[in-house]
């Protein structure tokens, strides 16, 4: 059973100032609780409808679960149509030290939390462990960022820095690439281990200071040349196709 006043608790949590004060987020969903569990997350509580907990028992055995009703999970879900399955987190205070030896993704005002999660998602599929993002990129523990990553978020750390000095301060040792819509293509270029690949916002691109510490541009050609075609790619598709030709060089 759960009470008013829990609901009203994680009900607060969908808004970012209360995550950011208790420092907590939602994690929804039986896949992404299950990654959740898996992971060095420290995990709150956990709500289950009687189904749920029933079909989930091998999941589910070892942890404290608080039955709810259907109703009572779609008042605490974000979702449109609610899981079945809900778990509060506590964030990670800290998502240790960006590695200078492995390839590295640094994220430049991505805005939309579905690409965003995306991104996670993909960076993990193609083992790049660490992502870089601006500070005013979309928030990692909004709801929606984190049901975009179908429990990605578990295994990759998402870090935050101001991108220039963090750049600067890496330029000597490793190549900054830029994707931009004119550049070098992706299919003639050699990726290397300790590049440090840079996506720009969905609208604008990479930011002009940013650009002015990339060292080469990079670009997806289009096959259909001299015809009408989109301007761009979506950022999250675009970082999809980046990551995978950079998988086939990067060991």
């Amino acid at each position: 059973m759960i009470s008013k006043n829990k609901i009203s608790e994680i009900r607060k949590l969908h808004q970012k100032k209360f995550r950011d004060a208790e420092r907590l987020f939602i994690v929804e969903g039986r896949k992404s609780v299950e990654m959740l569990l898996q992971s060095d997350f420290e995990v709150q509580d956990i709500y289950a409808t009687e189904s749920a907990a029933q079909e989930n028992q091998y999941l589910l055995d070892k942890q404290i679960v608080t039955l709810v009703a259907p109703a009572e999970m779609e008042r605490i879900s974000t979702l449109s149509t609610p899981p079945e399955l809900l778990a509060v987190a506590r964030q990670r205070r800290d998502q240790g030290q960006v590695p200078d030896d492995k390839p590295l993704l640094v994220l430049d005002r991505i805005a939309d939390p579905g690409n965003l999660g995306t991104i996670i998602r993909t960076a993990d599929w193609f083992n790049f462990r660490h992502i870089v993002c601006s500070p005013d990129c979309v928030e990692f523990y909004n709801p929606k960022t984190i049901q975009a990553t179908m429990g990605s978020f578990a295994h990759v750390h998402v870090h935050t820095h101001v991108l220039v000095p963090f750049l600067q301060a890496r330029a000597g040792q490793h190549r900054i690439l830029g994707a931009f819509l004119q550049g070098e293509s992706i299919h003639n270029f050699a990726f290397q281990s300790t590049d440090i690949i840079v996506i720009g916002s969905e609208s604008n691109g990479i930011s002009t200071e940013v650009e002015k510490i990339v060292t080469q541009k990079i670009t997806i050609p289009t096959p259909a040349q001299g015809r009408d075609t989109a301007e761009s790619l979506n950022a999250a598709v675009a970082t999809s196709i980046i990551l995978y030709q950079a998988s086939k060089t990067i060991q």
